[in-house]
């Protein structure tokens, strides 16, 4: 023990002596967050290991509750959810139907976020055609990903009961659309670990200039220890903010400071029993490993030109392609969870750049090409095998054209749509070139396999190895899941 740490232990038996009511409620914290996190301790079947055992390394990989067809996850979370009728769901009838007036039988008893008074129906702002053996329908927007289209599962019948992006979002990223819950990402670390411990087990990439809607919180790791939490990594500049060391600060210092820290920290948990305390160690410690493996993981300057050719990156810049790129090193590298969000599709008729006939198809255009560079460069490289890949928005869009205030908007666009969307996956144990679930003649309503949010969780973590009923955290006195009271594994496309 250092002279400073056993100073500090010193001071603490000293004040002890003094019990007040303060302490003894401490005390009391004490047993509480011990008895909590040995909960947590034998969930993740670590229960032979000490609390400072689990603290040094709880990232550390553990074993699923069965086999598991997945070894990681890439999520491709488009904010602001884009238009399934522009680019999956194919729908003559509804061009047919284009500028006549929208039937009140779709509009009665129904919410929207803007639509007001009689809108007019919207065709397809795109040119269908089938692709590949499986005959999938897929839009011109997306000319580069429809040569994939054998190597992914479609979800056509997806359903949301939110339809605002924030709640939306947090319930398609946490299982809730309140604030509070831990995101997909934290449940998976928390549940498996990771393989690399100089990285984090959760990674978050973002690009279109903005955070979603739902801010920070859509990968935060809610009621878990908060080693669980996404680490957001930047393209450009430093790739984790204030990881450096401050001028005059050498790496063996580093070391040292940091040492003395955890001894202190240790004293603290010794004397508090506070679960967050080891939570603390833990991050000092992997901040310290980050700040060799995170710039090399991040650096995709040494990548060779066919591979930027490929996925169209730009060393140096922030880009959707170049997160891409970075998802397949980071679970190249043994990441757990790499969650890109990518901002802008929300699909209005208010401008131009939002507009379905303009904006919305250059959002495709930034997409298309690094997509299916990722899907086939993980293929090529034999980590598609044991990769989840899974794209979509956080709601679909009408069939109808958005209007406000009952009048109509000066660009093309379409409102906020809970009944139906599309979602596809790919990889470790996904079939390939099907499509599940049907939405009706106009894409309005599901009719066939519908899919709900949490059916969609279900499915993640059963690719994981986990029973998501029985993957739980201890809170508030009962057991909580990412799913909650509800989900169902969508075994149909299951290989």
């Amino acid at each position: 023990m250092t002279k400073h740490a056993r100073l500090i232990k010193e001071a603490n038996d000293q004040t002890l002596r003094y019990f007040t009511r303060r302490h003894f409620l401490m005390d009391c914290v004490k047993g509480l967050g011990a008895a909590a996190f040995t909960s947590f301790l034998a969930s993740c079947g670590s229960s032979g290991k000490t609390l400072l055992d689990v603290a040094g390394n709880p990232m550390a990989p553990r074993v699923p509750q069965f086999p598991a067809r997945a070894k990681s996850v890439i999520y491709l979370h488009m904010a602001g959810a884009p238009s399934q009728l522009e680019l999956f769901d194919y729908k003559p009838a509804l061009q047919k139907l284009h500028n006549q007036l929208c039937p009140p039988s779709l509009l009665e008893g129904k919410k929207f976020a803007f639509i007001r008074g009689v809108p007019k129906m919207l065709g397809p702002q795109a040119v269908f055609a089938q692709h590949g053996e499986s005959r999938a329908w897929i839009s011109d927007h997306l000319p580069h990903f429809a040569t994939m289209a054998d190597d992914v599962s479609f979800l056509k019948a997806v359903q949301t009961d939110q339809f605002n992006h924030g709640p939306a979002q947090l319930l398609m990223q946490t299982g809730s659309a309140r604030l509070g819950r831990p995101s997909i990402g934290s449940w998976v670390t928390y549940g498996l670990g990771s393989e690399n411990d100089n990285l984090p087990g959760f990674v978050v990439l973002t690009s279109g200039g903005k955070t979603p809607d739902a801010g920070k919180s859509v990968w935060g790791s809610g009621f878990l220890p908060s080693v669980y939490q996404g680490v957001q990594c930047r393209t450009k500049g430093e790739p984790v903010l204030y990881l450096t060391d401050p001028e005059g600060m050498s790496r063996d210092l580093r070391r040292e400071s940091i040492n003395a820290i955890n001894e202190i920290n240790k004293q603290e948990y010794a004397t508090f029993g506070d679960p967050e305390t080891l939570s603390r160690i833990s991050q000092y410690e992997l901040a310290y490993k980050m700040q060799i493996s995170v710039p090399e993981v991040m650096n995709i300057n040494k990548e060779p030109d066919y591979i930027h050719e490929m996925y169209g990156t730009q060393p140096g810049k922030e880009s959707f392609a170049n997160n891409c790129l970075l998802a397949r090193k980071l679970v190249e590298k043994g990441v757990r969870f790499v969650q890109l969000y990518d901002w802008g599709w929300d699909s209005h008729g208010t401008d131009e750049n939002l507009a379905i006939d303009y904006g919305f198809r250059n959002k495709c255009r930034e997409i298309d090409r690094p997509i299916t560079a990722l899907l086939q460069d993980l293929k090529q490289r034999g980590l598609l095998d044991e990769t989840l890949v899974i794209w979509g928005g956080e709601f679909g869009r009408t069939p109808m054209q958005e209007n406000r205030d009952g009048k109509d908007m000066p660009f093309l666009g379409r409102d906020h749509h809970v009944e139906a969307f599309t979602m596809w996956m790919a990889g470790a144990g996904i079939k390939k070139g099907f499509s599940y679930g049907e939405t009706d003649e106009i894409g309005y309503a599901a009719v066939k396999g519908k899919v709900a949010i949490n059916d969609i969780h279900a499915t993640i973590l059963q690719q994981l190895g986990f029973d998501h009923e029985k993957l739980t955290f201890q809170f508030q006195g009962r057991p909580f899941r990412l799913t909650d009271t509800g989900g169902k594994v969508i075994t149909p496309i299951l290989s």
